[in-house]
C-alpha cells in the first residue's frame, strides 16, 4: 500500500486525484496540505509541512511553485519520495528538484499524461526522419486560467524534438521581428481561452506537405491518473529523478 501526502488537496487538480485513489486498493491519501481546510476530503489537511503528523511514502504535489522548497525541504527531511506535476517552475526550481533527487527519489514530468509521453516519442521519431528539411511549430492551448504560458508540455516536446535536432532553438515571439523565419527555429505559440483542457500540436511543414502529431486532454482524470501511477510506481525506488518514460518502460 502506497501512503500518499497530497499537497493542493482542495484545488481542481487535488480533488481528481483524490478521486483517483479512491476508486484503487494499491494506495490511500494519509494527509493533505493546503491553506483551505475541507472536512469532506476523508483525511486530515495540514495548512503546511511544519504541522504534518503522519508518515507517508510519496508527495503528490499539485500545489503552487511558491510553495516548491518548503516540500522539498520536507521531503528531503523525512526521506519521503516526490512526484511533481505542478507547472510554471523555473530553471532554478527545476535544479532544485533535481538535487533533491540526490537524496529521495523523485519523478518530475511536465505532463503526467501516458499520452504526452507517446507524442513526445513519436515527435523525436519524426525530427530523427524529416531533419532539417522540415520547419517544427508547436501550438499548445489550455483555458483561460492558466498562468504560465507557454505550457511546460509544449517545452517538453520541444526539447524531445531537439536531441534530434541539436541546433535548434525556440522562437516564442515572431510577432515583434521582420524577417524570413529562420531553419533552426522550433515556433511556439500559446492559446488560451475558455475551459479548454490541454491541447498539442506539433507540425512538421515541409516542401508540399506537412505531418502533424497531437495530443487532446479531454479531462483533468487523466493527469490524476498518471500521478497517482507515479506515487506507486516511485515507492522503494531509489534516489534519482524519474520520468514518464521511466514509468512506461517499468
Amino acid at each position: 500500500m502506497t501512503r500518499i501526502l497530497l499537497s493542493g488537496c482542495c484545488g481542481k487538480m487535488g480533488r481528481f486525484v483524490a478521486s483517483a485513489v479512491a476508486s484503487r486498493k494499491d494506495c490511500e491519501i494519509v494527509a493533505g496540505i493546503d491553506i483551505v481546510d475541507d472536512s469532506t476530503l476523508g483525511f486530515p489537511v495540514f495548512s503546511n509541512y511544519d504541522e504534518v503528523q503522519v508518515k507517508a511514502d510519496v508527495i503528490i504535489d499539485f500545489s503552487n511553485p511558491s510553495l516548491l522548497p518548503a516540500m522539498l525541504d520536507y521531503a528531503v527531511k523525512t526521506s519521503t519520495g516526490v512526484v511533481l506535476a505542478t507547472t510554471g517552475l523555473t530553471d532554478e526550481q527545476i535544479k532544485a528538484v533535481e538535487d533533491a533527487g540526490n537524496t529521495v527519489p523523485v519523478f518530475f514530468s511536465y505532463n503526467m499524461s501516458i499520452g504526452v509521453s507517446l507524442l513526445c516519442e513519436l515527435s523525436k521519431v519524426a525530427a530523427k526522419v524529416l531533419g532539417n528539411g522540415f520547419d517544427v511549430e508547436i501550438v499548445e492551448a489550455h483555458h483561460n486560467q492558466k498562468l504560465d504560458a507557454p505550457s511546460g508540455t509544449a517545452i517538453m516536446l520541444g526539447n524531445a524534438i531537439k536531441k534530434e535536432m541539436p541546433d535548434a532553438y525556440f522562437e516564442y515571439d515572431r510577432h515583434s521581428k521582420r524577417e524570413k523565419r529562420h531553419t533552426n527555429e522550433i515556433g511556439i505559440h500559446s492559446v488560451r481561452g475558455g475551459t479548454i483542457v490541454g491541447e498539442h500540436e506539433v507540425i512538421f511543414a515541409g516542401n508540399d506537405e506537412i505531418v502533424k502529431l497531437s495530443h487532446s486532454a479531454r479531462s483533468r482524470a487523466i493527469f490524476a491518473n498518471g500521478a497517482v501511477n507515479a506515487a506507486v510506481f516511485l515507492k522503494n525506488k531509489e534516489t534519482g529523478v524519474y520520468s514518464m518514460t521511466d514509468l512506461v518502460n517499468e
